[in-house]
C-alpha cells in the first residue's frame, strides 16, 4: 500500500528520482543515507504533535459535546443527532489526515540522499518543496556536528557543512533556509563522513584546491658540448664584429 502511495505522490508532486552524483571522481563516489533511526525519531516527533492534535480536538470538540449530551439530551434532543454526525465526520477527517501525515514521514524519509565525491557533495532532501545543494570542497569553511539526547539516545546525529557567503543567521530571521547551510540528518556515521570530507579537504589544498591542471615542473637539463661551443663561436663573431664597427668609427 506504501509503494502505491509513494509512486502517486512522486506522479503528483513531480518528486525527482535520486540525484546525479556531483562533480568528482565516480569510483571515489560514496552515497550516505539516514539512518533508520532517524525514521523511528521522526516517527517519535509525529506521535507528539499527533497526540497533541487529539488531544485539543478532544478538548474543543468531544468534550463539550459528550457534556452537552450528558446534561440536556431531551432539550436539544432535535440537533443533537445532525451535530454528532458532523463531529463524527470531522473526527474521521483528522484521522485520515494523520494516516497521511504518517505516510509523508516515511516518504520524507525515504527521499534523503547524501552523495559525496573526492571534489564536492550533493544533498536532497523533502517531497512537498525538494531543496538540493551542491558544494565543492574548496568552499567549505566549516564541518561540525550536533546531536541531541533523543538523538543521542538513538545513536544518530547531524552533520552540518558551512559555506563560504554564509551571512550569518539573516536567512533564519526571515523564515528563509540557508543557502549557505548544508546538513546531512540522521545520520549514525556523523564522525566517519567528517573525517572523510576532511581528508579530501586536505588532499585538495595540497593539490593546489583540486585545480584540473596541475603545475607542470620546469625541467633542468644540462647543454651538450656542441651547444656550447656554438654559443662561444657567435659570442666570438659578436665581439668581432663589435671590435669592426668601433674601429670604423674612430677613422671617420
Amino acid at each position: 500500500m506504501y509503494s502505491a502511495f509513494r509512486q502517486f505522490c512522486e506522479r503528483l508532486l513531480r518528486i525527482p528520482p535520486h540525484p546525479e552524483p556531483p562533480p568528482g571522481d565516480e569510483t571515489k563516489t560514496k552515497v550516505f543515507l539516514a539512518a533508520p533511526n532517524f525514521y523511528r525519531y521522526l516517527l517519535a516527533l509525529w506521535a507528539l504533535k499527533t497526540l497533541v492534535a487529539v488531544w485539543i480536538f478532544f478538548v474543543v470538540s468531544i468534550g463539550p459535546l459528550i457534556a452537552l449530551f450528558a446534561g440536556h439530551s431531551r432539550k436539544h434532543g432535535n440537533w443533537a443527532v445532525p451535530l454528532l454526525i458532523i463531529e463524527g465526520l470531522f473526527a474521521i477527517l483528522v484521522l485520515f489526515s494523520t494516516v497521511f501525515r504518517l505516510a509523508l514521514v516515511k516518504l520524507d524519509f525515504d527521499k534523503r540522499w547524501y552523495v559525496v565525491t573526492d571534489r564536492s557533495l550533493r544533498v536532497r532532501e523533502g517531497i512537498w518543496q525538494v531543496r538540493e545543494a551542491t558544494v565543492t570542497f574548496a568552499n567549505i569553511q566549516n564541518i561540525s556536528i550536533s546531536q541531541g539526547p533523543i538523538q543521542r539516545a538513538l545513536g544518530i546525529a547531524d552533520l552540518r557543512v558551512d559555506t563560504a557567503g554564509g551571512g550569518g543567521s539573516q536567512h533564519s530571521q526571515r523564515g528563509m533556509p540557508n543557502m549557505h547551510v548544508v546538513w546531512f540528518r540522521g545520520v549514525v556515521n556523523a564522525n566517519e563522513i567528517r573525517e572523510l570530507m576532511q581528508q579530501r579537504l586536505r588532499h585538495l589544498k595540497d593539490s593546489g584546491l583540486g585545480d584540473n591542471e596541475e603545475m607542470i615542473p620546469q625541467r633542468t637539463t644540462t647543454p651538450d658540448a656542441s651547444f656550447i661551443d656554438a654559443l662561444r663561436e657567435v659570442a666570438n663573431e659578436a665581439a668581432a664584429l663589435r671590435a669592426a664597427a668601433s674601429r670604423r668609427a674612430k677613422s671617420v
